[in-house]
């Protein structure tokens, strides 16, 4: 069983996530915080991404990494910088230090979130950033395609959608991934013979997509979760439009006007 280490370990995605990989990889949890409810089958190890030789320290010997790490919504350019842009310079670049080429990036649906929500989209159409932390995202997956073609390492950016255990909202009814399809698209990441950089989207099998996922699919991602299934629960939770057409007709939602959360 090969060992993988899970940056942002204490995160939601990150906890939702490690059922489902247990079942297939040793897992090494690191976070800048500890890590709660570590299983026997897990270790854990603090590293701040801040911190170079620490992230050396911390993938030392593993065979791959997920890097869920980093500032996950929208906030100040300083704290943006030092976790999404700095500490994720660091880690690819600890990575090549240390010889694991392996590496499948968290990147997020606000790399586009300017884009309508009537139209959709691949992954082939330039980046349209909806805050910050989108901006931050898209020099992550550059930063891979840098890596990969610089130095051979073999990397996945997974523009995640939302990572929930059912579908919260109408807007997450076009972007919602499923727990366990998350897993299986890191699988694929990590095992898939012919990666050298791609880009895929995170999202199950969601019957109002915004997004054309046929890259994730040629690679074998067959998601076994339908947003669908919770339409019913979450029309009817619905409030309506906010009136602002920047939240309402974009794909970012909120987050095309938020200074911060």
């Amino acid at each position: 069983m090969k060992t993988l280490l899970v940056t942002g370990a204490a995160g939601s995605v990150a906890r939702q996530a490690r059922p489902w990989l247990r079942e297939h990889y040793r897992l090494r949890l690191s976070d800048r915080e500890p890590v709660p409810d570590v299983t026997a089958e897990e270790t854990s190890i603090a590293a701040d991404l801040g911190d170079i030789d620490a992230l050396r320290t911390a993938i030392r010997g593993v065979d791959g990494i997920l890097h869920l790490g980093g500032f996950s919504v929208e906030s100040t350019w300083e704290v943006i910088h030092d976790a999404n842009i700095v500490g994720c310079r660091n880690l690819f670049e600890a990575a090549r230090l240390e010889g694991v080429a392996r590496i499948v990036f968290a990147s997020t649906n606000h790399v586009v979130g300017y884009y309508p929500r009537d139209e959709t989209i691949g992954i082939d159409v330039p980046v349209r950033p909806d805050s910050r932390y989108g901006l931050s995202k898209a020099f992550g997956e550059a930063l891979g395609a840098y890596y990969a073609y610089r130095y051979g390492a073999e990397v996945m950016s997974i523009r995640i959608g939302n990572i929930t255990p059912e579908p919260r909202n109408v807007r997450a009814l076009a972007i919602w991934q499923s727990p366990r399809d998350f897993a299986q698209l890191v699988r694929i990441g990590l095992e898939h013979p012919d990666i050298r950089h791609e880009i895929v989207y995170g999202a199950s099998d969601n019957a109002r997509a915004w997004w054309d996922n046929s890259r994730a699919h040629a690679l074998g991602y067959r998601p076994q979760d339908r947003s669908e299934d919770y339409a019913g629960k979450c029309l009817a939770a619905d409030p309506g439009p906010t009136g602002d057409p920047r939240i309402d007709l974009n794909q970012g939602g909120v987050f095309c006007v938020a200074e911060s959360f």
